[in-house]
């Protein structure tokens, strides 16, 4: 009945939507449904508008989906906001069912990551606040105690942070003694101190750029591509963050132009669907193309 089938598509929207890492077989099994069916789904929310990521093997809903921010501007808390509530309802000391259920909503609907003890719960605070209000006030901020895994250091970095990343994890800055556009993460530094100095380096931010393949970088090329019905359909599947840049070019072709940060993602995803594959546009990714194949072709020889 179609009840039965909203009910379905509704359960699964939602697990779309929370913030666990779901492979295929987690939704046919809690949903009852088929793996055909599921990918049935997936393509009727691509249709609607939402936006499916798939984060091989997970796929999720993002949350800045049109209908989501529709709802957004109904009832919304900024991340900031929402630690904040969580602070309140970890000192009110009451440990009943509804003020478990908050906790649990909120760490849910905004990833907040936080931690057991309350101690680290008031620093995470603490430091996203402060770097919320120095990219705010456009100042830089001394991030204490900073520990690097990669050096095994420990130490005060001056930075000018211009973005929080991933659910308020790590943080965008320009380190002014490197001269670098860094990401730092808030889980290696012991505090956030603001500095009454403000930034004189704000045309060096860089935004940490991410593909459709999930490589990362500052810089990124421009790819064009056109598409036969088997690349399209393994695009669509593999990467759905690429549907905004596929246009059909006729019945049976379909163009893309896409910015990417690496060529190793496109070059796999080209390389492996060569024979449905054209590539129109990018000197620098076809001079990649022709490396690779001229190593393939010593390699076989």
């Amino acid at each position: 009945m179609r009840h039965d089938k909203l009910e379905r598509e509704l359960n699964l929207l939602l697990m779309l939507t929370e913030n666990h890492n779901y492979v295929v077989e987690d939704f046919c099994e809690r949903l009852q449904i088929s793996r055909r069916n599921f990918y049935y789904y997936l393509e009727f929310f691509r249709l609607a508008g939402f936006k499916v990521e798939h984060h091989k093997p997970y796929y999720r809903v993002r949350k800045d989906s049109p209908f989501f921010r529709k709802l957004d501007e109904i009832v919304h808390f900024t991340e900031d906001e929402a630690i904040t509530l969580r602070r309140i309802l970890d000192k009110t000391g009451d440990q009943s069912i509804q003020v478990q259920r908050l906790r649990q909503k909120l760490d849910r609907l905004y990833d907040l990551q936080i931690l057991d003890s309350v101690e680290l719960q008031e620093q995470l605070a603490h430091n996203v606040t402060n770097l919320y209000e120095a990219i705010k006030l456009q100042v830089c901020v001394a991030l204490k105690g900073y520990t690097s895994p990669h050096s095994n250091t420990t130490s005060d970095r001056i930075v000018e942070p211009f973005m929080l990343m991933n659910g308020n994890r790590e943080v965008r800055c320009y380190e002014l003694s490197s001269g670098m556009n860094k990401t730092f993460k808030l889980s290696r530094m012991k505090d956030v101190e603001l500095l009454d100095v403000v930034w004189e380096h704000q045309n060096k931010h860089r935004d940490m750029l991410t593909d459709v393949f999930m490589f990362s970088g500052e810089q990124q090329w421009t790819v064009t591509l056109l598409l036969g019905r088997l690349s399209v359909s393994v695009l669509r599947e593999e990467y759905p963050r690429a549907e905004r840049y596929i246009e059909q070019a006729d019945d049976d072709h379909w163009r893309v132009e896409m910015p990417v940060c690496s060529f190793i993602g496109i070059g796999r995803f080209v390389l492996g669907l060569f024979e449905d594959i054209e590539v129109l546009g990018c000197d620098e990714f076809k001079d990649y193309l022709q490396t690779k194949i001229n190593k393939l072709n010593t390699k076989i020889l």
